[in-house]
């Protein structure tokens, strides 16, 4: 394998650059396992006038990822996210304005490996419960504007009177990341009908999200029906979250490495699709409701592929 090493004499703006995308990839990977780390050596060594109080604290604040969260706007402004939407570059491409009266159910897709767009764009969205349950690890999550994906933490915020609350979910989660491949376009989404339920219960107005790019920052090998893809899937059914082996660029070299390629992303926000509430919606309203939905994604993705170098033959694949 030829390996292409980068320029020494590289400008600060994409060191900057690359070094924030490179703590995207630590939080995702590594951060919640050191925050856990440092909490258990706090108890190894007994320093209890730290612990005791975060603990305490923790007790009281355990279903505040439920409730609203609790973001700062001094995380949320950090240089770092300028830097790391830079990095692809990411764009926002949105195609109508919303009528701040209404609350809202985005549906971001694809998931990607690591999910980009959704945190450059919309600074992180709903993330799995069990995130928030890191010691540590969760005040930087709900810093960051992010909060449970339970059905108590979006019936929460899409009850809010007066409207203008989005709530953004990636719907395909970790199990949509084993299709995520350069070119394709597989999306989990007929099993997904919670999301649905809740947005008719709260009167939420749905709105399909496609981020361009998503898929084409990292590879895998772990075609349909390989010994790696049986054995991924069956972890992900054990654990609850997948695990891809995915690889890109170095830090120093442009050939292997953990570093995603700098593919540009367009994250494409349409017309709502209007919602009566309905308290108890039946079997069948979910049902038509889904189906609306999957159309007004295709929808979507056929008119707005030309722009971005997809085939005119290319289609979604509902699994």
């Amino acid at each position: 394998m030829k390996i292409e090493f980068a320029p020494l004499n590289i400008p600060l703006a994409p060191r900057l650059q690359t070094a924030a995308v490179l703590q995207w990839v630590v939080t995702f990977l590594l951060l919640a396992q050191v925050c856990v780390g440092i909490f258990v050596i706090l108890i190894i060594y007994n320093y209890w006038f730290l612990y005791i109080p975060y603990l305490t604290w923790l007790y009281f604040d355990w279903r505040t990822p439920e409730q609203g969260g609790r973001r700062s706007n001094w995380i949320r402004n950090w240089p770092v996210w300028k830097y790391f939407k830079d990095y692809f570059p990411i764009h926002l491409m949105k195609t109508w304005d919303l009528d701040p009266s209404h609350n809202y159910l985005f549906g971001f897709h694809p998931h990607g490996i690591l999910v980009a767009g959704a945190p450059a764009n919309f600074f992180f969205a709903f993330l799995i419960p069990r995130w928030f349950r890191c010691p540590l690890f969760q005040e930087y999550l709900m810093g960051n504007g992010a909060v449970s994906v339970s059905k108590e933490s979006l019936s929460y915020v899409l009850s809010q009177e007066g409207g203008g609350n989005i709530s953004v979910i990636v719907l395909g989660g970790v199990k949509e990341s084993l299709d995520a491949h350069p070119g394709k376009l597989t999306l989990v989404i007929r099993p997904r009908k919670g999301f649905i339920k809740i947005a008719l219960t709260h009167g939420a107005h749905l709105v399909p999200v496609f981020s361009f790019g998503e898929n084409d920052l990292f590879k895998q090998i772990n075609p349909e029906g390989s010994w790696l893809r049986t054995v991924q899937e069956k972890l992900q059914k054990i654990m609850g979250f997948a695990l891809p082996l995915f690889h890109a660029r170095g830090i120093f070299q442009y050939s292997f490495g953990l570093i995603p390629y700098r593919k540009p992303i367009h994250t494409v926000v349409v017309c709502p699709i209007p919602v009566q509430q309905t308290l108890h919606p039946t079997p069948e309203q979910i049902e038509e409701l889904h189906q609306t939905y999957m159309e007004e994604l295709r929808t979507l993705f056929d008119e707005h592929k030309g722009k971005y170098g997809i085939p005119e033959h290319e289609t979604l694949i509902f699994k």
